[in-house]
């Protein structure tokens, strides 16, 4: 596939067009509090809290997946939020929850998939609300988490001149039945999935990355273009330094929520040590391109060119 073949294809894909409506929502919640440091654009809202922050975040499942396999739903629903928290370089603390159902079977294979998830990440459910009558079945969960204020990693800082890293665990295969989702996560051990999700946190209170968020439903490029629209600048990537999944194809992966990947920008005298802390850590990363102040995301392919979005004229979020 050829590179505006792949812009194309990615333009129109439903991870990152679904995203289009969230910047029209803001005109209905002014934010009038001076310990809210970062809201909308962000993986988790910041409130001051001393010298610590208190990262707060919630996750809808989309009905699609619900439709598809509930259980799954169930332990997705614990998995984004862990990985909202963590890619502010905080740790979860807690979460609660929404269910709607109109059908017990699918309540019980829901709440299995969280047990599992819950029991994986250490992250309790304390509370919540059902909804045991509904003519349909939806899943929200809302998530509490802390971080080390001089940590905390914003997607709105990336700075012209900076480089991407994108990193994510490669060790997976795509959902059998939701082939947009790689999973990596369900059938490793909680302490090798702990380790992997500290990779945030300890590149935060180091100092090494200037701005991150955790790869989710958009894929890699459309998660970068979040990034990059809220930061109000642009990127130059090159395709061929994208690690890919054996068995996977670019196109494939790129509309892939990874299950535990990560994409950060950082000084290019600190890329090195954010390779590290990832590999470290269980993570394939590479340095995949740079931060410019154009605000377009280019992609690139040996001397060819061409422009994924063009963030002057549209939008990802509408979040700026």
């Amino acid at each position: 596939m050829n590179l505006e073949s792949l812009a194309s294809e990615l333009r129109g894909f439903v991870g990152i067009t679904r995203k289009k409506q969230i910047g029209s929502l803001m005109q209905f919640f002014p934010i009038e509090s001076e310990r809210i440091i970062a809201s909308f654009g962000e993986d988790a809202a910041v409130i001051d809290d001393g010298e610590e922050v208190m990262l707060l975040a919630a996750d809808g499942i989309w009905s699609k997946l619900m439709e598809v396999d509930p259980e799954w739903s169930g332990y997705c629903s614990v998995l984004v939020n862990v990985h909202d928290i963590a890619a502010m370089g905080g740790w979860p603390v807690a979460m609660v929850d929404v269910i709607s159902v109109d059908d017990q079977e699918i309540a019980k294979k829901v709440l299995g998939g969280m047990k599992k998830a819950i029991e994986k990440f250490h992250v309790p459910i304390i509370g919540g609300h059902l909804h045991p009558d509904t003519p349909y079945s939806a899943l929200d969960v809302a998530i509490l988490g802390k971080a080390k204020k001089s940590g905390v990693i914003l997607s709105s800082t990336a700075k012209a001149g900076e480089v991407v890293v994108a990193a994510a665990d490669m060790d997976g295969q795509a959902h059998p039945r939701f082939a947009i989702n790689f999973d990596s996560t369900s059938f490793k051990d909680s302490k090798i999935l702990l380790t992997q999700l500290g990779c945030m946190q300890e590149l935060g209170e180091r100092g090494l990355v200037k701005a991150g968020k955790d790869i989710s439903n958009p894929g890699l490029l459309g998660t970068l273009a979040m990034l990059l629209e809220t930061s109000r600048v642009g990127a130059v990537v090159d395709v061929e330094a994208i690690a890919i999944p054996a068995g996977l194809d670019l196109v494939s992966w790129l509309k892939m929520y990874p299950g535990m990947g990560f994409v950060v920008t950082t000084k290019p005298e600190d890329a090195e040590k954010v390779l590290e802390v990832f590999e470290r850590r269980g993570l394939t990363a590479r340095v995949i391109g740079q931060v410019t102040d154009a605000r377009k995301l280019v992609i690139r392919q040996g001397s060819e060119e061409t422009v994924l979005f063009d963030l002057e004229k549209e939008c990802v979020t509408g979040i700026h």
